[in-house]
């Protein structure tokens, strides 16, 4: 008899919960995987839901069903559920959630008020991160409802746009752990609401102003963050050269700066903004920067910049001579829609960079053959290579691409004249995850199936306008 039992026992039942839990790890990519193994047995069934800490519903209406049976959810993200309303953050604040939520994301629901937001701020007491984006009927009620949510620690509000001072200042008083603030489209937001920030939440590591309309007033107390690492400044014409002069301090713990569309701005503003950063890893001066040598220079002092974007600025010969000329290493360029860049010029980028990962050449139309000879040659590391409508590139350089970027996860050649041989050698870049092939008419099943033998790893493939194949069996 017991030899019987024996036969007949579910081997699973000799796994502890924590061996089954590190099966379940592996599954986190493929729901489908997931539902199939909790449908195995009751064992199973259960332990499932004990185990999923992830939630992202497809209607608001299933919140009371699924809070009974997942008990333990920490991320909740009810981004497609627009109908989410004070009905449903009620039943999130009153489930067995309200002990384990840590992240909500609301940035595509519009139906709840003040009154949800309250009930969810108080009840979840353990709450952390908030995504209220795109929250345009929100305003300084909805801020004060957010401000009893004392623990959170990163809260998004981009395109609140009745949200004021008064309402920033509620929130800035209360929520002092926050370490990432989103305020990027808050238009009624002004200095006031940006120094009550910086003056009452000192944790602060990510900031993003976004086209508000300050002044370099605000900036004093924002620039004396003491963990400050990511300030974005996108689209802040109140901001000019003068203003920045006027700094006395700097930010030393910065690490990521974001200037694109500030038109007031040149590199003599840039630089008294970023003295002392000695940490600076990232700038972004895309859509209004003029890359002069007297630009390139000013960033001759800070050794550990590692990420540089220029996307749509005219590029003069001498600045582009002067990045090349730095001493440190750059793992990534964009150079996007960059008029005046020439075979020329990158080739003597790439050469003095041979340690980039990520580089954007999208619309650098002079650009031919000769310069992705010299990418190939020197960047044998890239991860990433963007190459949009470089048109007057000839189908051998992709082959080029093949033969010596064994690394790339990442190809973005959009209208270009890569045939089926360009194709044939790509399709060697087995690591790739993301390839874009739109508008690329010289291309036939031939080469797609070169591609698709042997990356494995494809995640995306861009077919647009693709019109000349067909499906192959």
């Amino acid at each position: 008899m017991e030899a019987k039992r024996k036969k007949n026992s579910n081997p699973f039942d000799f796994l502890s919960e924590e061996i089954i839990f590190n099966i379940l790890d592996h599954l986190n990519n493929d729901p489908f995987a997931r539902k199939s193994f909790s449908l195995t047995c009751r064992n199973f069934y259960s332990i499932e839901s004990r185990h999923r800490k992830i939630l992202k519903p497809l209607c608001a209406e299933t919140l009371s069903r699924t809070s009974a049976r997942y008990p333990f959810i920490t991320q909740l993200d009810l981004s497609l559920c627009p109908r989410a309303n004070d009905d449903a953050l009620s039943i999130v604040s009153s489930s067995p959630w309200k002990l384990t939520l840590r992240s909500i994301n609301l940035s595509r629901s519009r139906l709840f008020t003040k009154v949800g937001l309250s009930s969810l701020a108080v009840n979840c007491r353990f709450l952390t991160e908030i995504d209220l984006s795109n929250g345009t009927e929100m305003g300084d009620a909805a801020a004060a409802a957010i401000a009893e949510a004392k623990n959170l620690e990163r809260l998004w509000l981009a395109r609140c746009k009745l949200i004021t001072d008064l309402g920033i200042g509620r929130i800035a008083a209360c929520c002092r752990k926050l370490k990432l603030l989103c305020l990027k489209w808050c238009i009624r937001v002004t200095d006031l609401g940006v120094e009550l920030v910086a003056l009452k939440c000192q944790e602060i590591r990510t900031l993003d102003l976004s086209y508000l309309p300050i002044t370099e007033k605000c900036l004093p107390p924002v620039v004396k963050l003491q963990y400050l690492e990511d300030l974005v400044l996108e689209g802040c014409h109140g901001i000019d050269d003068d203003g920045l002069a006027s700094l006395e301090y700097s930010c030393k713990s910065l690490k990521a700066l974001n200037l694109s569309k500030c038109q007031n701005i040149s590199h003599v503003g840039l630089s008294s903004l970023i003295k002392g950063a000695d940490y600076l890893q990232q700038l972004i001066l895309a859509y209004s920067f003029w890359v002069s040598a007297d630009l390139s220079k000013c960033l001759h002092n800070f050794p550990m910049l590692q990420s540089i974007k220029f996307e749509d600025c005219p590029v003069a010969r001498s600045g582009i001579k002067a990045i090349g000329n730095w001493h440190g290493s750059l793992k990534e360029l964009s150079l996007s829609k960059c008029s005046g860049v020439t075979d020329e010029e990158l080739s003597f980028v790439v050469q003095s960079h041979k340690e980039l990962r990520k580089l954007d050449i999208t619309c650098c139309h002079k650009i031919t053959y000769a310069s992705i000879n010299s990418i190939t040659k020197s960047c044998t590391s890239l991860t990433s290579l963007r190459m949009e409508c470089c048109k007057l590139v000839s189908w051998e350089a992709f082959v080029l691409i093949g033969q010596q970027c064994q690394y790339l996860e990442e190809l973005d050649i959009t209208e270009n004249e890569v045939n089926d041989e360009g194709l044939k050698s790509i399709s060697r870049c087995s690591k790739l995850s993301s390839l874009k092939l739109g508008i690329c008419s010289n291309i036939t099943d031939e080469g797609l199936t070169h591609v698709g033998s042997t990356c494995s790893t494809l995640k995306e493939l861009d077919l647009y306008r693709f019109v000349t194949f067909h499906l192959c069996a």
